[in-house]
């Protein structure tokens, strides 16, 4: 006796579009891709990196002057030490030379004072929104102070500090903050070989 052999025939009865392999693979997933590329895109949108510097072009314009303040600061030798509190206040020493400071001139010649107020600058490496621009008073001696609010995660930054009167000179130096102490030298590559 044999079996009767197997019907390969056999058909649906429903149409093709009633299908709910259909509704999966053919709508659901490719409509379910489209609505995650969208909120995607909306989400990068609202997270987006800020801009760090805005003005390159103005920056390049102005590298030359900068430069000249470095060496300013080079040839005067100017030192500095700023001392960071936990309750945001900032304490800066700006150090002559024990030359200038016996004689009572800079190196330059012209008379040693102390400037009434210093910009300082505290630029994070990455985010905007957690730069810090603060004026230094002068408190008495070479002791500047000033209050300012730092966040307290480590993270890299970028600190001058900058007297724009007659002797435009700036000092810098790179950090990860929060720390205690940071000592501003003067850059060495203006040394003479």
């Amino acid at each position: 006796m044999s079996t009767p052999a197997p019907n390969f025939k056999h058909q649906d009865k429903q149409p093709w579009y009633k299908n709910y392999m259909v509704v999966i693979f053919v709508i659901g997933m490719p409509a379910a891709v489209v609505i995650a590329c969208i909120w995607f895109v909306y989400y990068s949108y609202q997270i987006r990196d800020s801009v760090v510097r805005d003005d390159w072009y103005m920056d390049g314009k102005t590298l030359y002057h900068d430069v000249s303040r470095d060496k300013l600061t080079y040839d005067l030798d100017l030192h500095g030490q700023m001392q960071f509190a936990e309750n945001g206040d900032i304490v800066f020493y700006l150090n002559y030379p024990e030359k200038s400071v016996q004689s009572g001139k800079l190196l330059n010649g012209t008379p040693l004072t102390y400037p009434n107020t210093l910009e300082l600058s505290i630029s994070h490496a990455t985010d905007i929104k957690k730069d810090r621009d603060v004026v230094l008073k002068h408190v008495e001696g070479n002791k500047y102070s000033a209050q300012v609010d730092i966040d307290s995660v480590k993270a890299k930054y970028y600190l001058q500090v900058s007297n724009d009167g007659k002797d435009d000179w700036r000092m810098q130096d790179v950090a990860k903050l929060p720390r205690s102490k940071i000592s501003f030298d003067p850059l060495p590559v203006f040394a003479k070989s």
